[in-house]
């Protein structure tokens, strides 16, 4: 029988897929283990459907949000660089 039930697991993979904290402090505020967690993980991203990727071949679900979620943020950051060069450039030009 396992030490944690079905819906702890399920929420403690939730987290560490979606928190922005690493893996390793999502395991310890949980007072998992740190190999607990990642073979958690590991086994629900083994079983995540297949989904298209943006070149049209099939893909692991998970491994897709966490590649969009990345591009995300480079994005985000990248405007943020374009907003103060334009500000600059605008303070500039007067």
């Amino acid at each position: 029988m396992s030490k944690y039930d079905k819906s702890f697991k399920e929420e403690a993979i939730r987290l560490a897929l979606t928190s922005p904290q690493p893996l390793s402090k999502t395991a310890r505020d949980l007072g998992l283990k740190e190999s607990t967690l990642y073979s958690w993980v590991s086994l629900a991203k083994d079983k995540a459907p297949l989904v298209p990727d943006t070149l049209g071949s099939q893909t692991n679900l998970l491994q897709e949000l966490d590649r969009l979620r990345k591009e995300n943020a480079r994005l985000k950051e990248e405007r943020e660089i374009l907003k103060k060069a334009a500000t600059f450039f605008a303070k500039e030009s007067k």
